[in-house]
């Protein structure tokens, strides 16, 4: 069996824990019986002998599998990956989303895209990137009693993404240790103010109020000083048609979203000036977490 799952950017600005879409680049796991378990790692996370060893996918899946099924079946996994690791681009949720499903198919039990995302709140607590991996699309999510509650709607193909990606690792726990514990009633009406607007404006493809609505005073600031290169690409994203241009996540991936006629223009700008990172021309992804057929 074959399955994929997206990469995703969350936040997106305003929307802490709660924003996310997905985007086109994918993980793909190909799980086969074997009378051992082995493990083969292609592309992001190749170098690193440890994904080898000490897989979480892998032990996130015989976790579900053998509750699913009683059985202590082995299997051979090879991971082709495309999503940057510790890059803000969502690459642990889309291992834990993807573990838990391919267990469920490869068990042939039944499931919902609310029960995948229930489990994964169990190593992931926030439903900003394991919705949007696991259903695709834009999505706004909460919790609520160890569930995950979500409004999706798709993203339109006259839109891309343009992906700046530094050769630079951002821990997400690290980031939130700079974070203040107490915020302003100004700056949390604000940022309510924003993430409703940018939340309506992707349901309603109203992409003109997007740049406005982007803005955030709770924590994207402050992760981007750790790294203040990220202020100029946002600047320079913004000069060159971006809708709008956030942080991906905690970092140190940087979101910038164009109409289709323009992702050339602005990632051949990015690319110039920022010629030690790397930029991916992006779609989005609707689908989410899904099993490929031959």
């Amino acid at each position: 069996m074959t399955i994929k799952v997206p990469a995703t950017s969350a936040n997106l600005g305003p929307g802490f824990d709660t924003l996310g879409l997905a985007l086109s680049l994918k993980n793909r796991s190909i799980i086969k019986p074997s009378r051992i378990t082995s493990i083969q790692v292609r592309g992001e996370g190749s170098k690193n002998p440890k994904l080898c060893v000490d897989n979480i996918f892998v032990k996130i899946f015989y976790e579900h599998f053998y509750r699913l099924t009683n059985s202590k079946e082995q299997f051979r996994f090879q991971f082709e990956n495309e999503i940057p690791i510790s890059r803000g681009l969502g690459s642990s949720s889309a291992v834990i989303v993807g573990a838990i499903g391919s267990a469920y198919m490869i068990a042939k039990q039944p499931f919902t895209h609310s029960e995948i995302l229930a489990l994964a709140l169990k190593y992931e607590p926030h439903p900003d990137n394991i919705t949007p991996a696991c259903v695709g699309g834009f999505t706004t999510a909460l919790t609520q009693k160890d569930k995950v509650r979500f409004l999706k709607t798709n993203i339109p193909d006259s839109l891309r993404a343009v992906v700046v990606v530094p050769d630079h690792a951002i821990s997400t726990a690290y980031s939130r240790l700079s974070l203040p514990k107490k915020y302003t009633q100004k700056e949390v009406i604000f940022n309510l103010s924003r993430s409703s607007m940018l939340t309506a404006a992707f349901f309603s493809h109203r992409w003109e109020a997007l740049r406005e609505a982007s803005k955030d005073k709770l924590h994207q600031n402050i992760r981007m000083r750790g790294f203040p290169i990220l202020f100029d690409v946002q600047q320079t994203a913004f000069k060159e048609g971006a809708l709008m241009s956030t942080l991906s996540g905690s970092g140190s991936s940087f979101f910038n979203m164009c109409y289709k006629d323009d992702v050339k223009r602005l990632s051949k700008k990015l690319s110039s000036k920022f010629p030690h990172f790397k930029i991916f021309e992006l779609s989005f992804d609707d689908r989410g977490l899904e099993k490929i057929t031959d």
